[in-house]
């Protein structure tokens, strides 16, 4: 299904999640670096308990509609989990992940959530994951293109 197929109903039901996430990280104070910082630096663990509620709030959600379809309710798409196997690429990926959440302070989520309490000057780190995912998207293309080239001369 397209995402001109999807609808109002399906983009606003999308906004609500945003906004419902958005308000629960800054009702949590998540969307403060400062908070995220003292985690980090094992001065606060409030973290882990917003973490790990929505854990199980997801678990509990997705073994629930495992069980009742194979459709997604909102998309109508097939439902099932897409695993990807755990490779060089995922544990690179994963520490250049972190290492930029220690250096910014604030995850993704967080750091839009964190311009919505007035954290103004985030907008730097969310320039550089913008700039960050362009570059790796680049990164990505050109070595499929070598590979692509290194195959059609055989």
């Amino acid at each position: 299904m397209s995402d001109d197929e999807h609808g109002l109903g399906f983009m606003l039901v999308v906004i609500l999640g945003g906004l419902i996430f958005g308000f629960g990280l800054a009702l949590s104070n998540m969307a403060r670096p400062e908070v995220v910082i003292d985690f980090l630096q094992f001065d606060d663990f409030g973290l882990v308990f917003v973490m790990g509620g929505a854990a199980v709030v997801t678990g509990t959600v997705f073994a629930l509609a495992e069980l009742f379809g194979d459709k997604a309710p909102l998309t109508g798409a097939r439902y099932g989990r897409r695993l990807k196997s755990f490779d060089k690429n995922v544990v690179v990926g994963g520490v250049i992940f972190g290492v930029g959440w220690g250096i910014s302070g604030i995850c993704p989520g967080a750091a839009y959530a964190s311009i919505g309490v007035g954290n103004y000057p985030i907008l730097i780190a969310i320039g550089g994951m913008f700039a960050g995912a362009y570059l790796q998207g680049l990164w990505r293309a050109r070595r499929a293109d070598s590979a692509a080239r290194g195959t059609s001369a055989d």
